[in-house]
């Protein structure tokens, strides 16, 4: 009877499968406890330990209390691990269908998409859909996102659009949403500016339990809609010839992929406004930590997304008492590093 030992193949998988999972694991606890703390971060206060009691009995210590932690810091935390789980699942789909790290619905044009969108319901007035009352600006975000990843879909069946072609398609669209937005700026008045700049810089002050709702139903399908394509996706990260030899339809992966980033970061999105990097962030530390391997990246993105936005927003919180700064500036100034070390990573490894 053969024994598994630590030089065997057999053993070194069980040991490297156990390390992944333990990483799993204590990441979901970093990201437990981060929401906590943004729960007892803000104006008032209150001890991390009253802020516990309060989410555990939300009347322990009286309604007013309740109203401020249940009704408005709950919804803030809690949208903030959904939206930086959402980006980052998108972003580490986008990364796989495209085979490039650089990839992300930030760099591709998905958020300057949604902001002209929204500039333009605030400046003119003008939705898609009629009708839409006080969701004119949420709504036109979303459709705009979304009609940006529905062309990023078409462009994957030209006949020779190659990952790099989709890429520079992605840039060109963003530089196009963002020419139009300055339009936007350039005829909006003053009022109107600043809901745009406002718009742009990224807010986690719309949060509402309808939203937190509606973004926990769409992770719980696409999450487990993703690891049910992980044999295909880490095969199609070996390179497009090796999958397709491996019997994977690569056109019919790409597309599934791509419905699946297009519901994610068009609502992530609408909800939040334009937050770079997080999409970039997420899959390139949970990368670094276990490796291609689909079932474990993907929901390891995802962890890492939120986890990065929940710390966003207690540093948003913290920075300043009393202020809360957008987190599209502190996503920013975290995301730029890590784009500026992958493209010098990328290069130096095409020049070796």
């Amino acid at each position: 009877m053969s024994e598994l030992t630590a030089d065997t193949p057999q053993a070194g998988y069980a040991s490297r499968s156990y390390r992944r999972m333990a990483i799993l694991v204590g990441v979901g606890v970093l990201l437990l406890a981060s929401f906590v703390f943004d729960c007892a971060t803000g104006p008032g206060g209150y001890s991390l330990r009253t802020v516990a009691e309060v989410l555990a009995d939300p009347f322990v210590h009286g309604a007013r209390l309740k109203v401020i932690v249940w009704d408005y810091r709950i919804p803030v935390a809690l949208t903030a691990v959904l939206v930086g789980a959402m980006l980052a699942t998108a972003g580490a789909q986008m990364q796989t269908i495209l085979n490039n790290p650089l990839a992300e619905p930030f760099t591709l044009g998905v958020s300057a998409a949604a902001s002209f969108g929204a500039s333009l319901a605030i400046v003119l007035g003008i939705s898609i859909l009629p009708a839409v009352g006080g969701l004119l600006v949420t709504l036109n975000s979303f459709l705009f996102a979304l009609g940006t990843c529905a062309i990023i879909l078409t462009a994957t069946r030209l006949k020779g659009v190659g990952s790099e072609t989709m890429i520079l398609f992605g840039i060109a669209i963003f530089f196009t949403f963002s020419a139009l937005l300055s339009l936007m700026q350039y005829m909006a008045s003053e009022d109107q500016l600043a809901r745009i700049v406002f718009w742009m810089m990224g807010s986690l002050s719309r949060a509402s339990w309808e939203k937190i709702g509606l973004g926990a139903a769409l992770l719980a399908v696409a999450v487990p809609f993703g690891l049910m394509r992980t044999w295909s996706m880490t095969a199609l990260r070996m390179g497009e010839a090796t999958a397709e030899s491996m019997g994977v339809d690569v056109a019919r992966l790409r597309i599934e992929m791509l419905i699946s980033i297009s519901l994610l970061a068009a609502t992530a999105v609408s909800f939040v406004g334009a937050v770079g990097f997080v999409g970039l962030v997420g899959p390139h530390i949970a990368r670094l930590l276990v490796g291609e391997d689909q079932r474990f990246f993907l929901p390891l993105s995802a962890l890492v997304g939120a986890l990065v936005l929940s710390l966003t927003s207690i540093i948003s919180k913290s920075i300043t008492p009393g202020v809360i700064y957008p987190i599209g500036i502190i996503t920013a100034l975290i995301g730029v590093p890590v784009f500026i070390s992958i493209i010098l990573t990328t290069r130096r490894e095409r020049l070796s």
